[in-house]
């Protein structure tokens, strides 16, 4: 069997697709940016029809009018945890609420977490419930929007919407589900379904696949909207985040991803379970595998922030600027908590800091800064990883910050850590791609795409200043949290602003 893989990845800011070989060579890609809905604080919110879908339906227009074979499978991945509710009939009832950039369920999320106990939900869910989990935001959906809620039948996720869409099956895979905290048992890889009754009474639970699983075929109806052929296998696909780690092969046990982009997310796969509170435990993309994630809530988005504040000036200038600066920006440490913090704070009222700061220093001083503000914030999740008795062995670096070297020599320096570098760096998509090929027998589950070109080693001439601007960095946090508290709530919305 031969063909073209088709894989489409719905994030934040914009959907991207990729037509490759059975090989891994890329044929064509496309991309299409959309809005993001911040329709109240602490709110984040996508419409799935014209965001979702839409965008779906033009990137698979596009990238098939370049095929020059047959497309042998299909598979989506998007951002998630999310949730979107749905009647009998799969049509959207509201615009999807988005992972853990939306903190409207805080009551639901405290209330939960009291319920079922923490240590509970560590060793049975893998994680305690965040703004993250879906669980909490079924119950918010419940009472907060009744008249919504009384037609809900189903809930969906981006990439289990397009799946259904496709093929009319109502699945979800297996690492989705994970994240649906507390309702899935991470141990015995099922739903919780006596828990489920109570957070969300009535609710049937879509079916559980993993995400190279077969869902079903492309039904005629979905290929005279897409253009796909009626017949295509699509694959269940999965979150965005560990379909890029496929892409890169970040899949044995000790493999570590680290994501530099708007935010900085860390992927690790386990033999088995474990579990930190201040990480995510899930289940991995192959059957029976475990994870460990970390997410912050800024990263790159604190640079976007000072590019924006400072004119608009380009990126490759900001960046000339900070490496004329010495390492540690002559003693200026950065809390990076502009937009509250995920892991390990898990505080969405935390709040930025700039500390150490003189007359002395200029603008390249405060972007040097916040590139390293990333690297300690990174340092601290390597740190909690190590705490639950994983850390990784090998640590891939990707995306968009990976490019230009000075921010990735940056983490290497302050984590002591040596980053491989991979040749493709398309993303979530690639490794859709991927999923899809493996869902058809065109790659086995062990199958790589990646080649790493490079590798960044830390200078140990820097470590000395890290360690004690980083030991000044842990301290600012607690010394400071009743200020940052203060302060959130004098802000609009009472200040939960994780985005």
């Amino acid at each position: 069997m031969s063909g073209l893989l088709l894989g489409v990845d719905v994030g934040t800011s914009s959907t991207k697709g990729v037509l490759a070989r059975a090989d891994g060579e890329v044929l064509a890609t496309a991309e299409r940016q959309h809005g993001l809905s911040l329709p109240n604080p602490g709110w984040a919110e996508h419409d799935a029809e014209e965001v979702w879908w839409k965008d779906f339906v033009s990137v698979c227009r596009e990238l098939l009018e370049k095929a020059d074979d047959g497309i042998s499978a299909v598979c989506t991945s998007g951002i998630g945890a999310c949730l979107l509710p749905a009647d009998e009939g799969g049509e959207p009832l509201r615009p999807a609420i988005l992972y853990g950039i939306d903190s409207r369920a805080e009551k639901e999320i405290e209330e939960l977490n009291d319920r079922y106990g923490r240590e509970e939900l560590l060793q049975r869910c893998g994680s305690v419930c965040t703004t993250q989990a879906v669980g909490p935001k079924l119950l918010w959906l419940r009472r907060n929007e009744p008249g919504v809620w009384e037609k809900t039948r189903k809930f969906f996720m981006a990439n289990s919407f397009i799946s259904w869409r496709l093929t009319g099956e109502y699945v979800l895979d297996h690492h989705s589900a994970s994240q649906c905290d507390p309702l899935y048992d991470v141990q015995e890889f099922g739903w919780i379904r006596d828990r489920a009754e109570e957070v969300a009474p009535g609710l049937p639970l879509p079916r559980l696949l993993w995400p190279a699983e077969v869902v079903g075929e492309v039904t005629p109806e979905a290929s005279g909207m897409t253009g796909i052929p009626a017949g295509t296998p699509v694959a269940a696909g999965t979150i965005d985040a560990w379909s890029e780690g496929a892409s890169v092969g970040v899949q044995k046990p000790g493999d570590l991803m680290l994501m530099y982009g708007t935010t900085m997310f860390m992927i690790e796969v386990l033999e088995e379970a474990l579990h930190h509170p201040g990480l995510w435990g899930t289940t991995g993309v192959l059957p029976g595998t475990h994870n460990l994630a970390a997410g912050m809530a800024t990263s790159g988005a604190l640079t976007g922030w000072l590019r924006e504040i400072s004119g608009g000036v380009p990126y490759e200038k900001l960046t000339e600027e900070a490496a004329a600066v010495p390492p540690g920006s002559d003693a200026l440490v950065v809390l990076p908590y502009f937009a509250g913090e995920r892991t390990p704070l898990f505080d969405p009222k935390a709040r930025g800091l700039v500390s150490g700061l003189t007359v002395g220093h200029g603008r390249g001083h405060l972007y040097r800064a916040m590139l390293e503000a990333t690297a300690y914030g990174v340092r601290h999740n390597f740190e909690s990883m190590r705490e639950a008795g994983a850390g990784g062995d090998r640590l891939v670096a990707v995306g968009g910050g990976t490019k230009g070297g000075l921010w990735t020599r940056i983490v290497s320096d302050v984590t002591g850590r040596p980053q491989d570098l991979p040749e493709q760096t398309i993303g979530a998509a690639y490794g859709d791609a991927l999923l899809a090929a493996r869902a058809v027998e065109l790659a086995g589950p062990d199958t790589d795409w990646s080649r790493i070109v490079d590798t960044v080693e830390p200078d140990e001439a820097n470590r000395e200043l890290y360690d004690e601007l980083y030991g000044v960095y842990r301290e600012l946090y607690p010394a400071t949290l009743e200020q940052m508290h203060r302060l959130s709530g004098l802000q609009k919305g009472g200040g939960d602003v994780v985005v």
